[in-house]
């Protein structure tokens, strides 16, 4: 729709989609009791270390030897590395990066996300991954929540619930790598948004854990909830314009898929050697 017929209400699509995605995913919490959400924390938490690092230095060599505007590199890497359009975001502002460094960032963010949320499911499917190795691998190998969050529902009830845990473990990231970069940058008065979002979904677990007789209620919440994730997938189609891909550069759009594969490719060899199927 949005590539043929156009969005007439773009900006507040986009204002919809963050919210829906944000109560979504609190909803979420209510179907994980809280020592399964710290089991799955520590699980994913060396591969994220690991790939966050690695897809950053990856991202500065490439940028570099591509000639991408430093900024726009940072911001692509830095979406790669730990959660789409949230840390592209938060390091955008606090670089005070221009609209034009945002949107094509962005812009890559969601060409990669579409094509993530449709070829990752049947990819582990074809390879053969378990439920706890796809959870892991989507949490790390795909760019926004949403999306990770959508290609794990369709893999299976296990897979939803690993991937969600370790990708909003993974976004909490967002708070030290921002920290880093204004200090890096001398803009220690830089701001940016925390995802409080994580601390409720963290709160709701705890509910969880702390009232099993309400678990009728919290499974309808739950499936409330992933009704409310295909919403937002939805709102986020619906802004991938044409104008947003025209925005994208053939030179960073070559970093941003680069980027991509290997760490799509790093994380499948990690969950396959460490993660029983």
């Amino acid at each position: 729709m949005a590539l043929t017929l156009g969005h007439p209400y773009p900006n507040e699509s986009a204002k919809a989609s963050k919210m829906l995605l944000q109560v979504s995913v609190v909803g979420l919490g209510f179907g994980i009791p809280l020592s399964e959400v710290m089991s799955a924390g520590r699980l994913g938490f060396g591969f994220t270390a690991a790939t966050i690092f690695g897809t950053l230095f990856l991202g500065w060599f490439v940028g570099r030897l591509l000639k991408v505007e430093s900024i726009t590199s940072l911001l692509v890497s830095s979406g790669t590395a730990i959660c789409g359009g949230s840390a592209i975001a938060a390091v955008g502002a606090v670089l005070d990066a221009d609209r034009k460094a945002m949107s094509v960032s962005l812009g890559i963010v969601f060409v990669l996300n579409a094509i993530a949320l449709f070829l990752f499911p049947p990819l582990g499917k074809m390879i053969g991954l378990g439920q706890e190795q796809f959870g892991v691998w989507a949490a790390i190998a795909i760019h926004d929540t949403s999306s990770v969050v959508g290609a794990a529902a369709r893999y299976g009830e296990v897979a939803l619930q690993v991937a969600t845990t370790v990708k909003l473990t993974r976004a909490l990231w967002i708070v030290p790598l921002a920290l880093g970069i204004a200090l890096l940058a001398g803009r220690k008065e830089g701001r940016f948004s925390l995802p409080w979002f994580i601390l409720f979904f963290l709160l709701a677990a705890t509910v969880r854990s702390l009232f099993p007789e309400g678990e009728s209620l919290f499974l309808f919440l739950r499936k409330i909830s992933i009704l409310g994730l295909t919403l937002t997938l939805f709102l986020i189609g619906t802004g991938l314009s044409r104008e947003a891909i025209r925005t994208v550069g053939l030179r960073v759009m070559v970093q941003g898929v680069l980027l991509w594969i290997v760490i799509s490719v790093a994380g499948l060899l990690a969950v396959r050697t460490f993660i029983a199927p």
